[in-house]
């Protein structure tokens, strides 16, 4: 089962989401050069070099506004994101799934953040950063947490995941003070493509058997990433 059937598990029945043990079960388990599941996890390089020329190039503009400080911490979410979930595919279990979701957290509410700043004011993009970025943690910390306590539970991971999703997409409604504002909202239609790649990670891998789902979802949050990253390098002030 897969976060998208988890959320719509979720609306249908309101009580605790457990975490399904055949999410670990992917459909292309390929070795490569001695890498299990190699293309599920070397797809995931395209993440981490999202999340490091993102790094690298807002690092030596970090001085100009305060709104890039959510933006670089955005992409060293999204860099770890890329070393997280390789390391989870290399030995899929719910203990290497926790160190893949809690980048993945931080980085949608980063994300809210930096366009928070950008869209409605500097000052409350700033404040709210770091109380946003410990609520994406607080969501993921709550599963392994509650499920300590013999009530596992995943939806305050949901809730952050499509609420910040569900965010972003409003703020793109918003006047920017830049050009392109509308460019984010092309990352939460790669990102939505990215979720239904993995819901179908099977079915794509039947219709081709050279690559599947999960696989392609890598690739499209990656995308998602360097479509923001192209938007940040090109966008001019109004």
């Amino acid at each position: 089962m897969t976060h998208v059937a988890e959320v719509m598990k979720s609306i249908t029945f309101p009580g605790p989401i457990a975490q399904p043990q055949d999410y670990h079960h992917f459909v292309d388990t390929r070795t490569w050069f001695g890498i299990p599941n190699a293309a599920d996890t070397l797809s995931n390089l395209a993440l981490l070099a999202v999340g490091a020329i993102g790094i690298a190039l807002l690092w030596r503009r970090r001085g100009e506004n305060a709104e890039l400080l959510a933006w670089l911490v955005f992409f060293v979410c999204v860099a770890l994101s890329g070393l997280a979930s390789a390391y989870y595919h290399l030995a899929p279990n719910d203990p290497r799934l926790f160190w893949d979701r809690l980048p993945i957290g931080t980085a949608l509410t980063a994300l809210v953040a930096a366009l928070v700043a950008e869209r409605i004011g500097e000052r409350a993009g700033v404040r709210l950063l770091w109380p946003l970025v410990a609520l994406g943690g607080a969501s993921v910390l709550y599963w392994p947490a509650s499920a300590a306590l013999g009530a596992e539970d995943l939806r305050p991971y949901v809730a952050v995941q499509f609420g910040s999703v569900l965010a972003v997409a409003v703020l793109c409604v918003l006047p920017s003070q830049y050009t392109g504002r509308l460019w984010p909202l092309g990352a939460v239609i790669l990102y939505a493509f990215a979720k239904l790649f993995e819901l179908y990670d099977g079915w794509i891998y039947a219709h081709g058997g050279w690559v599947s789902g999960h696989t392609l979802k890598h690739i499209a949050a990656a995308a998602a990433g360097a479509l923001l990253l192209a938007w940040l390098m090109r966008r001019e002030r109004r």
